[in-house]
């Protein structure tokens, strides 16, 4: 792992986004939270050369479930520090969106940052927009170790040989839980769309007997 030169980063605030990610029992979401990567390249290439191993996942974490904080949990255990890159709303309803199927992503931005950094496995967080491709994350992060889901389902082998180059280490975790955002989605709409059939019909047998009713 080459050493990046740390520059662009006032020293002050680079000392103090170190420190606070070491002072768990504070609100310091405002410092794990890194939206601008060149900023998140710095303090990464800071905590490796400290001799800490940084661990890097990326994910919608949409309609979180069981299944993401298990999914975290294992990915924190691969090393000192996890890194997870967010969807954006527009990249999310890029890759997920499906025609007929349920809107996405159903958490904003906001609420799905905010979640994951209110989650204990999760160390710093930032985000994944749309851009000509979905590796410029890893490449420039350069993780110890890079997380992958065996769910991931557009990710083809030529991607994973590409980037491996990029990480010290790549691991593909199997899904955590029976289910799945997109099911438990789809779960919703049938039955919600059960109850409105029930109450729709419930509003039609009342006019059809008032009507006769009134025409006796």
């Amino acid at each position: 792992m080459e050493t990046i030169e740390r520059v662009g980063v006032p020293q002050k605030k680079f000392a103090r986004i170190i420190k606070d990610l070491f002072e768990f029992r504070k609100r310091n979401q405002d410092v794990r939270f890194i939206p601008n990567h060149d900023e998140l390249v710095h303090v990464v290439r800071h905590l490796q050369e400290g001799g800490f191993k940084v661990v890097l996942t990326q994910g919608v974490y949409d309609m979180v479930h069981k299944g993401h904080f298990r999914y975290l949990e294992k990915a924190k255990e691969q090393g000192d520090f996890l890194v997870v890159g967010v969807d954006s709303d527009e990249l999310t309803r890029q890759r997920k969106q499906k025609p007929g199927e349920p809107r996405r992503p159903f958490d904003s931005l906001s609420d799905r940052i905010e979640m994951l950094l209110h989650t204990r496995y999760v160390d710093i967080v930032t985000v994944r927009d749309v851009g000509p491709r979905l590796e410029e994350l890893i490449e420039k992060v350069r993780p110890d170790v890079l997380i992958m889901s065996k769910g991931t389902k557009d990710i083809e082998q030529k991607h994973l040989d590409h980037l491996k180059k990029y990480c010290g280490r790549l691991e593909c975790l199997p899904p955590q839980a029976d289910d799945s955002t997109t099911a438990r989605l789809r779960e919703l709409i049938l039955t919600g769309a059960s109850q409105l059939a029930e109450e729709v019909r419930g509003v039609v047998e009342n006019f059809i007997t008032r009507v006769k009713g009134g025409g006796a």
